[in-house]
């Protein structure tokens, strides 16, 4: 029945009404919807800072061959996580900070961040635009460049590689680089994929591929340790020069300012010396490239 209102009237009330349903509707969503935790809240929670590591990933992150199941990681890249996770105890006030291993292998580790397993990816990633889609980097933390491999008597060019077989691991800037330079230069070689820098150096060793790929500060690393390689060599080609940093959760800048902040203070104060001759040895002390990278990224507060 008509309440006697007018038409004008009518038409206020029911957008009122309408308003009220959607700032309704609204508050709903936003109540279903879950609170973004971030990776500080989440470390002040658990008291766990957990760093993903590749045990094949020397020297940045590996387990030594013959270490006891459930050996700590070491490298590089670990110590200097380890050294970041001491900077946060005191900038988070989080005295009591511990750090957790998280073991993750090429194909996997970008999934240990994004599914929230791992806070940092602490092993040899090249950060790429590409990678940055789906992870953030920290500043760099190594230059580094994909080379290769060769028994004493095998090709030191690319060039020669038509018709041969070459190893790389899967899922690798090395890889991308190997497949771009072997299109661009319209050599047909056969790309095998390997599941471990052992398993690349034993092909090669035993001569079933001409030659290995890998980063250059790997396979110095393998050939210098490993007596079973001594007669492999390493070309002086270089298929890429790549920044190496530590991954973490995309968007989540309050924690990468963390992280940064204590790189630089590392780098800034001399720290990041005995944790790189630790990792290569004191007959291999940085580059040029590298010294500069850590003047240029010890940045001020």
């Amino acid at each position: 029945m008509p309440t006697g209102k007018g038409k004008g009237e009518t038409m206020s009330s029911l957008s009122k009404g309408l308003g009220v349903l959607a700032l309704a509707g609204s508050l709903w969503w936003a109540g279903e919807a879950p609170a973004q935790t971030t990776t500080i809240d989440q470390l002040r929670s658990s008291k766990t800072l957990r760093l993903a590591y590749d045990a094949d990933a020397p020297p940045f992150s590996y387990v030594a061959p013959g270490s006891p199941t459930g050996a700590a990681p070491q490298g590089y890249s670990i110590d200097l996580c380890r050294a970041v996770a001491d900077r946060l105890k005191d900038q988070l006030k989080i005295p009591d900070l511990k750090v957790a291993y998280v073991p993750v292998d090429t194909a996997n580790r970008f999934e240990a961040i994004t599914g929230n397993k791992a806070d940092l990816l602490c092993e040899a990633a090249t950060a790429t635009l590409s990678r940055r889609a789906i992870v953030d980097f920290s500043i760099a933390i190594f230059i580094d460049g994909a080379s290769f491999a060769i028994r004493s008597d095998g090709p030191r060019d690319g060039k020669l590689l038509a018709g041969k077989k070459v190893a790389v691991l899967p899922s690798t800037t090395t890889e991308q680089e190997l497949r771009r330079a072997l299109a661009a230069n319209q050599i047909n070689a056969e790309v095998v994929l390997v599941k471990t820098n052992q398993e690349g150096l034993e092909l090669l060793d035993k001569g079933s591929v001409v030659a290995y790929y890998a980063d250059r500060s790997t396979l110095t690393f393998l050939l210098q340790r490993e007596k079973q390689f001594s007669n492999l060599l390493l070309a002086d080609t270089y298929l890429s020069i790549e920044p190496i940093a530590l991954a973490l959760r995309r968007g989540d800048s309050d924690f990468r300012l963390a992280v940064d902040t204590a790189l630089s203070h590392i780098y800034r104060r001399g720290e990041i010396m005995p944790i790189f001759l630790a990792a290569f040895g004191p007959k291999s002390p940085p580059s040029g490239m590298l010294t500069a990278l850590y003047q240029i990224s010890g940045l001020p507060d």
